[in-house]
């Protein structure tokens, strides 16, 4: 569609992000910008020396690579509805075709860490997914939940109510809502962990800015990332979601991803997003967890 190809295997609609080569490009950059902002680190949570680790929604692999090249006794295993993960691979990591919202064939206590990053555009039972995750992490074992936010901010007046890249955020906020998948938005990630019965529960929320205006020098390499996949990023997240959610014909919805992307590239307009992480831990048996207080 519109020139890019999709992902089919388990339904067109489990996932609205293109699978091809330039997504696979984009995807890869963006894992760098992230380690640029966690200043080269692959998660928050405080996991040492792991036994079994599992990235949910691992796209071309790259951060369970990192995770199998940083803990070579690891198992790391890698799972996505697509399988474009490259083939020469840690002898550690494995990758699989699977979908997290149909059900999780792995034992009880299987894993110590469970990571997900950037899927909350192809989830929509939440619930189930955490409860299983719950299920199949070890007592005092962690789950991370790592995801950008669709919404544009600016702090010091420069992004007009009626900027291009605002309208485009706003829209892809319509779209997904619609489906059941609304952008992550402060507060969301560690309610979820709570209500899925995770303690420890630790948030954190870190700027992505739209260039190299951030006088922070880790964040000036982040935004240099982010604008070397800008291009790709605004038409990866709009066009599926314009066209199929939002009934716009392709003309329309490419010139929204172009100026969007145009006005987030203007170095006279301090734009950013916000990359919302949170984690917790699975409680240990016996442990006191009605009084547990996890920085509310």
């Amino acid at each position: 569609m519109n020139g890019r190809s999709y992902h089919k295997y388990f339904g067109d609609e489990k996932n609205y992000m293109p699978t091809d080569d330039r997504e696979q490009d984009r995807m890869d950059i963006h894992h760098q910008l992230i380690l640029r902002i966690l200043n080269e680190e692959l998660h928050k949570a405080p996991v040492e020396n792991p036994r079994s680790v599992l990235d949910v929604g691992t796209g071309t692999g790259a951060w369970a690579i990192d995770m199998a090249d940083k803990w070579p006794r690891a198992k790391v295993t890698g799972i996505d509805l697509s399988p474009i993960q490259p083939k020469w691979v840690p002898p550690n990591c494995i990758f699989e075709v699977d979908d997290v919202e149909r059900e999780w064939t792995d034992n009880n206590d299987a894993f110590d860490f469970i990571h997900f990053r950037n899927v909350a555009q192809g989830i929509t039972e939440w619930d189930y997914v955490l409860s299983e995750a719950y299920r199949c992490l070890e007592p005092g074992g962690f789950v991370e939940l790592s995801e950008t936010g669709a919404m544009a901010y600016c702090d010091d007046g420069t992004m007009s109510a009626t900027n291009a890249t605002k309208y485009y955020c706003d829209l892809i906020a319509r779209a997904m809502t619609l489906v059941n998948r609304p952008p992550i938005t402060s507060g969301v990630l560690p309610a979820r962990l709570r209500a899925a019965g995770f303690v420890d529960i630790h948030s954190f929320e870190l700027k992505q800015p739209f260039g190299v205006w951030a006088k922070e020098e880790r964040l000036k390499l982040a935004g240099r990332c982010l604008l070397e996949q800008a291009e790709t990023l605004f038409h990866s997240y709009g066009m599926a979601a314009f066209t199929r959610i939002l009934g716009m014909d392709d003309e329309e919805a490419d010139q929204i991803c172009r100026e969007g992307c145009e006005a987030a590239s203007d170095p006279n307009t301090h734009i950013y997003s916000i990359h919302y992480i949170s984690y917790g831990r699975k409680p240990r048996p016996g442990e006191n967890v009605e009084n547990w207080d996890d920085g509310r």
